[in-house]
């Protein structure tokens, strides 16, 4: 009997808004890390590690539909399994 589960494949680019169609919900079954630049994020809520940027959210900042405003940061990206 094996009930050891594989991991899904990081994608290349995420979303975690259920709106966007770079969000895959088999991810969020398992927890991930984000690393910018050597260094974990904990506020990622978008990456694209082909391109090198991630989004986080500009703290109390709204647009006008309600949702939180993205800052794009970029620099060397690694997305992995905790």
């Amino acid at each position: 009997m094996n009930d050891t589960k594989t991991l899904p494949d990081l994608p290349d680019r995420f979303s975690g808004d259920p709106r966007s169609p770079f969000h895959i919900e088999e991810v969020f079954e398992h927890e991930i890390g984000i690393r910018l630049n050597g260094k974990e994020r904990f506020d990622v809520m978008e990456y694209c590690i082909s391109e090198g940027w991630v989004k986080v959210s500009a703290h109390k900042a709204l647009d006008r539909r309600g949702q939180p405003l993205l800052l794009t940061k970029k620099g060397t990206v690694e997305a992995f399994y905790r």
